[in-house]
């Protein structure tokens, strides 16, 4: 009986500490640790990975060597259905005023590569869809730790008391890439500062948005909600509880603020034409909708948002991974990109319209990149050991490239990179070491870049 008790008493201990350290680093999270560059994000994450080799990083040898076989040992692949060397089917040239060579695979944002800072060295530690959307948003292979997102959210907050500070846009068909909303997870952060997920053109932009009762009784109902969670973390301190509190009171602001966000009506045909939202393409449509809806939230002071691409049933592609091609890669691609161009071009285009361009990042990136050598005869398999991503806006250089990887495309050659050196800048961008950012749970210290990461200073304006 003494041990049972000794045992529940060191458990309630431990929850005690827990408990402690949690509501410590409530108390403690940071603003700017120095004058931020930019005060918003927004990420356009390409799930499946695009093929660097087709798109931001192409190679002339591949034409030069198409059909044969690899000069140098290959690495285990998803699938091991490895052929030889394949050319890329569009056409590399330089543009712009920077000459930066590029392809066609996404016209109008080839267009802009005076406005991009083209990563060519980025890496990846794992081969899987899963694992590696998990790395890319987490910095750790597996779940339960926190989004980038939500970090950029606990360390900063949000600019609006009426919207959350992390959002993840949605529209169409759209799926939540391989790993589930785990990837949009506060983890062990505070609860407020995960993603909350808006369908952009569905029925109602999130589940229940729209009130069930009347304000009055509603409002009663929250006040004596929070009067008893006060009065419980007054007696017992729980950071879940504190969380929820706030919670409750976004979500009743979110209300009113979201279906005035998602209505777009009062958006000019100009925009809306810029967009692509009068397209036949319903696909190239309704990402142009996320395009602009995240401009919306931009305006209204959300700290990072999240666009999702739409699924397709071509190759592998499919699902919760829209660029993932090991078949008929031609095709594949050549969709996905027709999905996203515009809209992302129009984004850029209307953020410096509004004068947002120079507190606004945008990254693009998927999970890795695609091989230089075929699978099957007309797709290509993941490749982490070397793949591209681009960062754009006025705090980063436009018109550059960083990094290289080699005269195939395989293997990151120069100025290789890790997922932590992408958080690393984009936390300094917004103000924030990416060392001092750090959250104390289960007896240690967590952040971003782990124990990694550092900021590429080169790509910076």
């Amino acid at each position: 009986m003494l041990g049972t008790c000794s045992l529940g008493f060191g458990s309630l201990a431990l929850q005690s500490l827990f408990a402690r350290e949690a509501r410590a680093a409530i108390e403690k999270a940071p603003g700017p640790h120095f004058a931020p560059k930019v005060k918003q994000v927004i990420f356009a994450y390409m799930s499946g990975g695009v093929s660097h080799v087709d798109s931001w990083d192409p190679k002339p040898e591949l034409a030069k060597r198409h059909d044969q076989p690899m000069p140098v040992p290959v690495k285990p692949t998803m699938f091991n259905n490895n052929g030889n060397i394949m050319a890329s089917p569009w056409e590399a040239k330089a543009r712009g005023k920077s000459g930066v060579v590029c392809t066609n695979l996404f016209p109008r944002l080839a267009e802009m590569v005076d406005d991009l800072a083209i990563i060519r060295s980025m890496t990846s530690r794992v081969n899987e869809h899963a694992q590696g959307n998990y790395f890319f948003h987490t910095g750790l292979a597996f779940s339960g730790h926190p989004s980038a997102g939500a970090w950029a959210s606990y360390g900063l907050g949000s600019m609006n008391d009426n919207l959350p500070g992390f959002v993840v846009l949605q529209s169409g068909d759209a799926t939540v890439p391989h790993g589930g909303v785990g990837l949009f997870s506060s983890g062990y952060l505070p609860a407020q500062h995960q993603a909350s997920i808006l369908k952009v053109d569905g029925p109602e932009p999130m589940p229940n948005i729209a009130p069930r009762e009347a304000d009055a009784l509603q409002r009663q109902r929250l006040d004596f909600i929070r009067k008893l969670d006060t009065s419980f973390v007054a007696a017992t301190p729980d950071p879940q509880v504190e969380a929820a509190i706030r919670n409750y009171e976004t979500a009743y602001r979110m209300q009113a603020a979201v279906p005035e966000l998602c209505d777009i009506s009062g958006e000019s045909e100009a925009t809306r034409k810029l967009y692509g939202l009068d397209s036949s393409h319903a696909q190239k449509a309704s990402y142009g909708k996320q395009c602009l809806v995240a401009r919306r939230l931009i305006e209204r002071g959300v700290r990072f948002v999240e666009l999702s691409c739409l699924t397709q049933n071509i190759g592998a592609g499919q699902g919760a991974n829209p660029w993932d091609q090991h078949g008929k890669i031609k095709e594949g691609h050549g969709i996905m990109a027709e999905q996203v161009d515009q809209g992302l071009a129009a984004l850029i285009t209307d953020l410096k319209t509004r004068g947002l361009w120079d507190s606004t990042l945008i990254i693009f990136s998927g999970e890795f990149g695609r091989t230089p050598f075929s699978q099957g005869s007309d797709g290509r398999d993941h490749n982490p050991f070397g793949f591209s991503l681009f960062l754009a806006g006025g705090a980063v250089r436009g018109g550059t490239t960083y990094g290289a990887t080699d005269e195939l495309g395989y293997y990151a050659v120069e100025n290789r990179l890790e997922i932590y050196d992408l958080w690393a800048t984009v936390l300094h961008l917004l103000g924030v070491d990416h060392e001092r950012l750090t959250y104390r749970y289960g007896g240690r210290d967590f952040r971003l870049t782990d124990v990694h990461g550092h900021v590429i200073k080169e790509i910076l304006a």
